[in-house]
């Protein structure tokens, strides 16, 4: 999982554009909320690979998905955003949050 979220986060900064384009509108400073959900995805990534901090780390990647939840939702509302991504994946993505806050929550309990 860790590697997952070092992956995911490493993407806001390599491809900022991307993501700043399917910002909700009214959210402000596209590109720091962008930069800093990167930021904290691999602080995730990396924090759930330390057994010292692996709970709270989770505990942050949890925190993160349900952050994250409005900008997917204003994506599959707005499939004119992202034109090369099929409309059922936008909505397809949505209820795909809740495994991986399962995932997530996961290690902030016994030694995984």
């Amino acid at each position: 999982m860790g590697l997952l979220y070092i992956g995911a986060g490493t993407v806001h900064f390599v491809a900022t554009k991307n993501y700043v384009h399917i910002m909700p509108a009214y959210l402000p400073d596209p590109r720091a909320l962008v930069l800093i959900s990167g930021a904290a995805e691999i602080a995730g990534g990396l924090g759930v690979l330390v057994p010292q901090t692996r709970r709270s780390a989770a505990w942050g990647l949890v925190a993160l998905l349900v952050a994250v939840m409005p900008a997917n939702l204003w994506m599959a509302q707005h499939p004119e955003l992202v034109p090369s991504v099929p409309v059922w994946l936008l909505w397809f993505r949505l209820p795909l949050q809740l495994p991986l806050m399962w995932w997530a929550y996961r290690y902030t309990k016994a030694d995984v």
